[in-house]
């Protein structure tokens, strides 16, 4: 398959995501947002995948001058339009719901770190999450969550997020939750930010914890998530 990814910022890389596609052998592009790359014009991938960033979606060009939020949720539309696979991680799953017509909504707390997550009763009947224990650690960074249409159909949720993961359609797929996270990326993202957190909250992390933490096994449920799903997406081809 070609798998798009739309990268905001330099260390909110694609993680297990990226790592997944490279194992599979499937065809990469990226556009990375902070260079000034020119979003797609098409949706020419098989699957398109937008990664989070430090912006939300109510981000101005004036505020963030590489970062456009319409041309991201128009390039989306296109995919969705083409009934091509879509997955959104943080301000991704955000900007997913918002070209649905949900618009974004602030989360009830701030979650920094592994947060423990669980599945909800149509989270365990998704045939792609068959490999999730009923609970499991998902890497968190937010402060916000995707908006809902009226057949969305919530996944996982923590007590901090009730929005952790988001089935909107088949094969689309909205992950507040970062599933993806390794500990280079984790270690870049609190580089970029001095060294330290910098806020505080019941759900929030110091860095000496993040960096201790094990990603491995975060990292094997995505690959699970997306070994099940693109072989379904695949088959009905």
């Amino acid at each position: 398959m070609k798998i798009h990814f739309i990268q905001q910022d330099p260390w909110v890389e694609g993680g297990e995501y990226l790592a997944w596609a490279k194992r599979n052998g499937h065809a990469i592009s990226v556009t990375r947002c902070w260079r000034y790359e020119p979003l797609p014009e098409h949706a020419e991938a098989d699957c398109l995948i937008v990664l989070g960033g430090c912006q939300c979606p109510a981000t101005t060009k004036e505020e963030c001058d590489y970062y456009d939020a319409a041309a991201e949720i128009a390039l989306i539309r296109r995919y969705l339009e083409a009934c091509k696979a879509v997955l959104g991680s943080c301000l991704g799953a955000q900007l997913l719901g918002e070209a649905m017509g949900a618009p974004y909504e602030h989360s009830p707390e701030k979650e920094i770190g592994p947060v423990r997550a669980r599945l909800t009763e149509q989270g365990r009947g998704d045939p792609f999450f068959a490999a999730f224990p009923s609970e499991f650690d998902a890497g968190a960074w937010h402060n916000d969550m995707p908006g809902l249409t009226k057949d969305a159909v919530v996944i996982a949720k923590s007590e901090g997020c009730p929005r952790q993961i988001v089935r909107y359609r088949p094969f689309i797929y909205g992950f507040q939750a970062h599933m993806e996270f390794t500990h280079e990326i984790v270690a870049a993202g609190l580089f970029d930010l001095g060294g330290e957190i910098g806020t505080t909250g019941r759900f929030v992390q110091s860095s000496r914890e993040l960096l201790a933490y094990d990603y491995t096994e975060m990292n094997r449920l995505l690959s699970s998530f997306l070994d099940a799903m693109f072989a379904k997406y695949q088959s009905a081809g």
